[in-house]
């Protein structure tokens, strides 16, 4: 499959990019920042919450489906955040409508629902519940894909990561950690999936601790092989586990990201 990947120079990105690339897809990057070291394909320096500059990007070349990683990975005020998140995924949508591509995966995050309280299981029946602006601009995303899924007949996938990271590096992670070759897996099984209309998944890895349900991951075809139950032993303890440990979005469903909507000079 042609994919186009947004925010590919980025550290999900980057992993994906190879990763997708070394199971025979074609990738376009596409990301503000020219192209790292390595890739050898083709590359748009562009941003894509400019809805002229994305049309021009799907006229360049024919594609297949789109993989949308690009956006601000932390905590900004209300509108920084919906210009990252909606507002890029809006251009997205719209220039796959006009140049008639019906696949998109979407990097959204756990902290969609993260400021549900840590019990049990969650699944993706769980109203959402966002921990952070961040979180918000997730929620507003996946509601636009749901949009688009029903108005435009397209497959779009919702991807709510966990914790991504080489390796977990705290007690919280033991539950969260989505490892790199399981972030592929997920990516190349929601392109693959036959016909998902719209869809959430939780993105992590087949950990023993998990806090998020894996089976409509794999309903879709993604199956995780990584857990973080390998890494227990070498974890100590931390001073934040019990707090970080209350709701399922951890360290951003603490005060310490609390903040007002608006930036104000």
């Amino acid at each position: 499959m042609k994919v186009l990947v947004t925010g590919a120079a980025g550290s999900i990105g980057q992993v994906v990019t190879l990763g997708l690339m070394d199971r025979g897809h074609e990738v376009v990057g596409l990301d503000r920042t020219p192209a790292p070291d390595g890739f050898n394909g083709v590359w748009h320096t562009e941003d894509c919450a400019d809805p002229d500059a994305v049309s021009q990007v799907f006229a360049a070349q024919p594609l297949e489906g789109v993989v949308h990683l690009a956006s601000h990975p932390d905590e900004a005020s209300l509108s920084d955040t919906l210009q990252s998140h909606v507002i890029t995924t809006a251009a997205l949508l719209d220039a796959m409508v006009e140049h008639r591509i019906n696949r998109i995966v979407y990097a959204s995050s756990n902290h969609a629902v993260g400021r549900t309280p840590r019990r049990d299981l969650l699944t993706t029946d769980a109203l959402p519940r966002p921990d952070t602006f961040y979180g918000v601009g997730k929620v507003a995303t996946e509601a636009l894909l749901q949009l688009y899924a029903d108005r435009h007949t397209l497959n779009a996938i919702a991807c709510r990561i966990g914790s991504f990271l080489p390796e977990p590096v705290s007690r919280r992670h033991l539950a969260t950690w989505l490892s790199h070759d399981d972030c592929v897996r997920m990516v190349d099984a929601s392109l693959s999936a036959p016909a998902p209309g719209f869809a959430v998944l939780y993105g992590i890895s087949a950990n023993t601790r998990a806090w998020w349900d894996l089976d409509a991951g794999r309903d879709l075809g993604y199956h995780p092989r990584d857990d973080a139950e390998e890494f227990a032993d070498r974890i100590p303890a931390g001073p934040d586990d019990e707090e970080e440990a209350a709701y399922v979005g951890g360290p951003f469903a603490m005060e310490k990201f609390r903040r007002p909507a608006l930036d104000r000079s």
